[in-house]
């Protein structure tokens, strides 16, 4: 029998050779190319691999070194952690293909540095992912920061490098000043960092105390965008469409939620989050964060932009599944993770797409392009309908045990919060498919007769998310299975 320490190994080693195989083949761009696509195969081939021995009890751990005494550098798959790695993996692979099609198509410079630095922040995410303490984590959480800052960066340009000093400024100051503290102060009062069922803080102090250090650990977790240290992700909407797909999708955001998440279950544990007064109160910043974000992206025309704020609404739905300390929650929370992953995606793509055919941003500028473009413009309606939360989409899962959780904590208010946020995205998504299909083009409009998408490999990964997100209205078993065992505690 394989062991299963070696295949976490495998699963952390393989995105960083791509990464230098990228770099070794960086003049052949087929071949670079072929060999990233072979490389995120391959890791997700050994994620999925993963998944029986879960199921049979087993947790795989990877030990490497102790840093000091009672704390390693550590990893440990738990069902939470293959959630994310699972789809960070599997939305490489497509993701990677969207960009063949972008790049070229867009004809964007420093191509091998953009396939070098996607492969790096995979290998990130799954250290993020598979991290069997606190110290691990926060290690890979700050490599995925740093590796992304390139992607950000990417066109070099004025607007660019200041919207790079706003991502490095407020996803590093969130985390060294807040999310590191949380993480020293829950050390030294429960003498380990490892993450445990049920938490490890209960009882070690007071409610001021652990209240204080929650809300440090959700305001230092800058990647989870809660308001008001959010700026940092329309800043970055300034790098290429692919880099807004991992940023959004793939890892970096998901990075954040998921570590919320991560430290609501295995730090401090839903019943002790139950017991605390200022879960509540952040349960209602991540409410307002919601509906706010949702407010400006009604206002936005640049299309990207207006993604962006529907994602700071979107994470923020995770927080509070996170905050509403109870098992439908937390359901709902860590299967909104892949549900949104797999809408939002789909959404950037089709917006590249349309970049890349028409050279649009903004949506007053796309009236009647869905005539041309009718298969990128029917993805981005299918994606719409998960983010809001509306059959025959996935995302309408994640939403229902979301208002199941709600119900279940008693607050009817959060349960408004949630109905108006999807009504208002039933506005600020739809908007764009409706007036794509039936309004007529701007009259200095060249979006020209006949149908025209996206190059080959963009085409094929919008058309297998849009799939895929449909498929999980059918056949969501697999993310609830994994959340279930989270909250029952199966898998130890």
């Amino acid at each position: 029998m394989i062991d299963t320490s070696l295949v976490v190994g495998i699963c952390l080693l393989l995105p960083v050779l791509g990464a230098f195989l990228v770099l070794i083949l960086g003049s052949r761009p087929n071949v670079r190319e072929t060999a990233t696509l072979l490389t995120g195969g391959l890791t997700f081939w050994h994620v999925w691999g993963l998944l029986h021995h879960l199921r049979e009890g087993a947790r795989p751990r990877l030990e490497l070194l102790e840093i000091v005494p009672g704390v390693q550098l550590a990893f440990e798959v738990e069902p939470l952690g293959l959630l994310f790695a699972l789809v960070a993996s599997f939305l490489w692979i497509v993701t990677t293909l969207y960009a063949i099609g972008y790049m070229r198509g867009h004809h964007e410079k420093n191509q091998t540095r953009f396939f070098f630095f996607f492969a790096i922040a995979i290998a990130g995410a799954m250290g993020v992912a598979f991290s069997a303490n606190l110290f691990t984590l926060f290690a890979f959480y700050e490599v995925l920061t740093l590796c992304t800052f390139p992607l950000v960066t990417h066109h070099q340009t004025d607007e660019a490098r200041k919207a790079g000093r706003v991502y490095l400024g407020i996803l590093l100051t969130t985390s060294v000043g807040f999310q590191l503290l949380a993480i020293i102060w829950t050390w030294q009062l429960a003498d380990t960092v490892d993450f445990t069922e049920g938490g490890i803080l209960a009882g070690t102090a007071s409610n001021g105390v652990l209240s204080a250090i929650l809300v440090l650990f959700v305001f230092g977790v800058g990647k989870a965008a809660v308001m008001p240290f959010h700026r940092w992700l329309p800043a970055a909407m300034v790098a290429p469409t692919p880099v807004s797909a991992l940023l959004h999708a793939v890892a970096v955001v998901k990075a954040g939620v998921f570590t919320v998440l991560k430290v609501a279950v295995y730090v401090f544990g839903i019943d002790l989050l139950g017991t605390l007064a200022v879960t509540t109160w952040l349960a209602w910043v991540a409410a307002a964060t919601i509906i706010l974000a949702s407010l400006v992206a009604f206002q936005k025309n640049n299309l990207k932009a207006r993604l962006a704020y529907s994602t700071i609404s979107q994470l923020s739905y995770i927080v509070l599944g996170a905050l509403l300390a109870n098992e439908w929650g937390v359901i709902g929370g860590g299967m909104h993770i892949a549900m949104h992953a797999f809408g939002k995606i789909t959404l950037f793509f089709a917006a590249g797409a349309v970049l890349v055919v028409a050279h649009e941003k903004d949506i007053s500028r796309m009236h009647g392009l869905g005539r041309t473009m009718p298969i990128t413009f029917g993805a981005f309606f299918v994606g719409s309908l998960s983010i809001i939360g509306l059959p025959p989409a996935g995302g309408s899962w994640s939403k229902w045990f979301l208002g199941m959780g709600t119900l279940e904590a008693g607050q009817v208010g959060l349960l408004a919060v949630l109905m108006l946020s999807s009504l208002l995205s039933l506005y600020y998504l739809l908007e764009v498919p409706v007036k794509a299909f039936f309004f007529r083009p701007p009259d200095d409009a060249h979006h020209g007769k006949g149908i025209k998408e996206a190059p080959l490999p963009s085409l094929i990964a919008i058309g297998i998310t849009a799939s895929a997100t449909v498929g999980f209205f059918f056949w969501p078993d697999l993310w609830h299975e994994l959340m279930t065992m989270v909250v029952s505690g199966v898998g130890q």
